[in-house]
Order: structure tokens, then sequence, then C-alpha cells
């Protein structure tokens, strides 16, 4: 697995300041001499059916071993904010150094210390460690059939599979039940067994992945049928919209050859006719303008991170989507400012910085306020999800210090280089009246309609992403979601062409927030969807995972529609240009 040079970067930063604590155990490398010190870091503690909400895995009464603790220290901004809690175990282990059932500590178990335990056998707990960087899952305890007598699992047994000097393999047995009675002593044990293995270094995470899940056939169906989709719909608007052109091209010509008698007497219909309105700016041009330029940015960063997973295997790292995410969507700040900058700047827009500034907030704005609103939730409950004042201040100097000046950067290059109004057509003094049309040509209904087939493209993905998000799958295949990402790109394309071709031909020139909208749409039939997971596909519960994930399905949702929308419009507004450079216009 390679890694990119600002995460060597880091990690040989990192490795440095280990070393400089007194740490001898190098964890960024992977390597170990014999006898050299192994980590076992204890992460979080949870309700299974609650994946998201996770606990100081010390906020239950365990106790730890005598070894002197390691200060941890947070990797990664992701790493930080996805609540990874990492505290050190107490356990001696060393490579290849394996060792008996021992006994690390004792519980003195009072009555508050059980009823801790007792919750959280009922609510399903469990917890999780690594060791070098390979997580390891343990369940708390169990009830027995009745519900009455509840039993502590005291004895880690821990089988290490290793292939030279590196760690490849981590297995936990669960063994030593011992029924929970008050104002007694339990004694905490573990063992370390060391085996040599056969597997690579490189495919240790792949007993992690899970093929007859994420490669059913199911997943490839659905992604043949989107194709099949996509062909059909891109020859059905090419078909459509050439015949139907070619027979208005061939009309109006016709019209151009006859006298004004003649042309005042016929029959004048057809998009044609609001060429003068066409061209003329959107309403709130501010707002929509920094939405546009939004979309191109999401539109970059999913590009580019989901190129990057293909290459770079990031879920083998804890946090490093996210990390990847949180840069590249800061590198990629010009892209906002420049497709916002030159289209408010095209619509005569004049409050350049405010549009700016509104275009360079509006998604961290968005996915910080809600972050902000969860994370008082998450302190209510104490869990490890509450995002640290530091990481807060971090988030923040990102946004002004980086964001915000590339953004300017891009806002100005923008405006020079293609903020000129040059469209085909001149923009009348006054503008037309929209004639009345059916109720099936409104744009209401035109946005509400225009997200049905995006979104039937991309459902069965989505279950396969919100699956590998709300419960415990790995998601890999991102090939899929690359060719997922291509599909709902053509299909917004095309149904917002069509959409937009039948609002013209109906003389309604209002053709620029319709676009945007009627791909947008696709959002609210995802965030319906997600309504739908999460009562019959799930068994989350209580106010902290209802909250998460409402919360982070709305962000999700919203930076989709604001995406769709963008390229929806990008689309739309080739075809319009297009259109109206080949006909003539007096």
């Amino acid at each position: 697995m390679g890694s990119s040079r600002w995460r060597v970067a880091v990690a040989a930063f990192l490795a440095i300041a280990v070393s400089l604590l007194g740490v001898d155990a190098d964890e960024h490398e992977h390597t170990y001499t014999d006898k050299e010190e192994v980590v076992l870091w204890m992460n979080t503690v949870g309700p299974y059916h609650n994946r998201q909400e996770t606990y100081k895995y010390f906020s239950l009464p365990f106790c730890a071993g005598s070894k002197k603790t390691i200060s941890h220290y947070h990797e990664t901004l992701g790493e930080a904010l996805q609540g990874v809690e990492l505290e050190f175990s107490g356990l001696d282990i060393k490579f290849k150094d394996e060792v008996m059932q021992t006994t690390y500590c004792e519980i003195d178990l009072d009555k508050a210390k059980r009823d801790a335990f007792v919750y959280a056998i009922k609510n399903h707990y469990w917890y999780q460690m690594y060791i070098d960087d390979l997580p390891i899952w343990g369940i708390v305890g169990e009830a027995d059939e009745n519900g009455e007598d509840h039993y502590l699992w005291t004895y880690k047994k821990l089988e290490i599979g290793f292939n030279g000097n590196r760690i490849v393999d981590v297995n936990l047995t669960s063994e030593g039940k011992v029924r929970l009675v008050p104002n007694t002593k339990i004694a905490m044990s573990y063992s370390v067994k060391w085996k040599k293995s056969d597997v690579k270094f490189e495919d240790r995470f792949d007993k992690y992945l899970d093929p007859s899940f994420f490669q059913h056939r199911i997943h490839w169906f659905s992604i043949f049928n989107s194709f099949m989709m996509v062909i059909f719909l891109v020859g059905l608007v090419s078909m459509i919209l050439m015949r139907t052109l070619r027979k208005d091209y061939a009309r109006y010509s016709k019209e151009e050859e006859m006298d004004d008698m003649d042309r005042d007497l016929g029959d004048e219909y057809g998009w044609k006719q609001v060429h003068g309105d066409v061209f003329r700016p959107s309403s709130h041009p501010l707002i929509f303008s920094s939405l546009i330029g939004s979309g191109c940015q999401i539109f970059s960063v999913s590009l580019i991170v989901i190129i990057v997973a293909m290459v770079e295997d990031l879920y083998t790292e804890r946090g490093s989507m996210l990390s990847t995410a949180i840069f590249v969507y800061a590198a990629t700040s010009p892209v906002n400012g420049y497709f916002g900058g030159s289209l408010y700047a095209k619509q005569g827009g004049r409050r350049w910085i405010k549009q700016m500034f509104i275009g360079a907030f509006m998604i961290p704005a968005m996915v910080c306020g809600t972050a902000f609103f969860i994370n008082f939730i998450a302190i209510y409950y104490h869990a490890s999800r509450a995002i640290p004042f530091g990481t807060m201040v971090a988030v923040c100097c990102i946004c002004f210090f980086v964001i915000l000046p590339l953004n300017l950067v891009g806002t100005i290059l923008g405006r020079n280089l293609s903020g000129q109004p040059n469209f085909p057509c001149r923009v009348n003094a006054v503008p037309r009246p929209i004639p009345e049309k059916k109720w099936f040509m409104e744009p209401a209904v035109i946005v509400c309609l225009g997200g049905i087939l995006p979104f039937g493209s991309i459902f069965i993905e989505m279950y396969f992403i919100f699956t590998s998000f709300w419960a415990y799958k790995i998601y890999y295949v991102y090939g899929f979601m690359m060719l997922v990402l291509v599909i709902l790109c053509i299909v917004t394309v095309c149904v917002t062409i069509v959409c937009t071709y039948f609002l013209l031909n109906a003389e309604d020139y209002r053709w620029q927030w319709t676009s945007f909208l009627s791909a947008a749409s696709t959002a609210v039939y995802v965030y319906m969807y997600s309504f739908y997971y999460y009562f019959f596909k799930t068994k989350m519960y209580g106010l902290f995972q209802t909250s998460f994930y409402f919360g982070y399905m709305a962000v999700f949702s919203t930076a989709l529609g604001i995406m769709c929308g963008a390229v929806g419009y990008m689309g739309t507004s080739a075809f319009v240009r297009k259109i109206y450079t080949n006909v003539k216009i007096d």
C-alpha cells in the first residue's frame, strides 16, 4: 500500500514525536524486532446496534494493567473527528514473546460498577481495540436465557499472526465467564500466542472485507441496470431532441423566408420566442451562483477522493478517508470561487465579495453547524464522538486561513477569465410575459419529477454506502462508486436537458433555477430513503443515535443535491447556449 507525500510527512513527524516520548514500538513503520514492545490500545465501547454511539473504553469500570501508561495523541484530524479515543491497556506484550494466562488486574465490584456492567450487557455493548492498527472487537458480557443473571467475560485470549518482522493478523477469543455479584472481586486475565502466518502485509486487511456482501450479484446487476438505463436515456434524449430540434429549425427557417405579413399571421410558439429572455439573470443570482460554485467543488472533491481511495486503500488507516476529504476540499476551494465568481459576474452581480464569502462558507457552515449541534448531545451523553475544542479551532483555522484565501484566488480568476456575459442572444429590456400552460409543465412539477430517474440510478448503491457507514462493513469497492458517480452525472444531465427543453417550449424562460432544483431534488428522494433504511434496515435507538443519523444524513443529502444541481445546470447551460447559437435571431 502506497501513501501520498503529505501523509508520509505527517507519519515521519509523528514517528519522531513518538521517539521523543520514549515509546519503543513503532506503529507507523509497522516493523518490530524480537522482544520489542507491541502496544494494545483500548478504543471505545458502545451498543452494537448504535455504531456511532461510542464511549471511552474505561468509561465502564474496567481495570487496566500495571504497565506504565503511554500517552496517546490524535494522529490525524479525521481520527479526532471520528471519536477515536485510544488509551493504553497496560498489558505487557512483546513481539514473538508468548504469554500464558496471566491476571493483570482485579475489579472491586461494588453495586455501582455492577449496575454499569449490567446496563452495558443489556444493551449489547461491545468494545474495540487496536494492535498495530489492526482492529479487534470483543463483547462485554452476556445474560442468561431468563435475563436475570448477567455474566462478564474476564479472559482475553489473543492470537497474533506475524510474517517476518510484521504483524499481519490478530484474533481475540473471550473466555472466563463470571457472574456479576456485588461486593466481590473479579480477576481480569489475558494470554498472548504468536503464530507464523503466510498472509502478506499488504493483504492483512482482506479478512475484514466482505466480498460476499459488496460483490453480490445484486450489486453487479444494479450497476448493469443503471448502465443500460444510461444508454437508453442518452439514446432517447438524443433521438427526441435531435428530431424535434430539426423540425424546430426547419420551421424557424421557413418563418424567416416569409414576409412580415405572413409571419404575423403565422402561429408563433416554441423555444425561439423566448430568445430575448432565456439569458436573463436568474432570480437571487448571489445565492444561485454560490450554490453552483459549491456544487462544482463537491463534484471535484468526490471525484478526487474516490480516485485516491481506489489507489491508496484508505480504509486501512483510521480516519484517513475523512482526513483526505478535508484536505481535498480545502485544496479545491479555487474551483468553488472560479465557477461561482464567473457565473455571478456573467449575471451582472456587483457584490462579489459577499458572494465569495457565501460560496466559501456555505458548505462548511452547514457541516459545522450540524456537527456542533450533535456535539452538544454527545457532550451530554459523555460520548467519544464529542469533538474536542482544539479540533474545532483547527477546523475554523482551515476555513479562514486556507479555504477563504483559495476561494478568493478562484473568484478573481473566474471574474477576469470568464466573467463576461457573452450570450448568443441579447436580453430584452422588458421581460416577456409567461403564458399559461398545462399543470404538468409548471416548474414546481418538473422539479418534483426531475429527481426520480437520477435517484433510481443510485439507490442500490446508497444501500451499500449506508450499510458500510451505519453498520460494521468496510466499504472498499470504490470502482463501483466511480461508475455510479459517472452514471449519476449522465442521467442528471439528460433529465435536466429534457425538462428544460419542455419548459422553454412552453415559452417559460425560468430555466436556471428549474434545471438546478430538478436535479437537486434527487437529494429529497435520498433523504426519504434514509427514513426507510433507518426504520426497516437497522435497529438503532435513542436520542443520540437518532439525531446523529438524521443530522448527518441531512448533510449528506444536501451536499448530494447541491452537487447534482450544479452538474444538471452546467449541462443544461451548455445545451441552451448551443441551441440558441444555431438559430438566426433578427
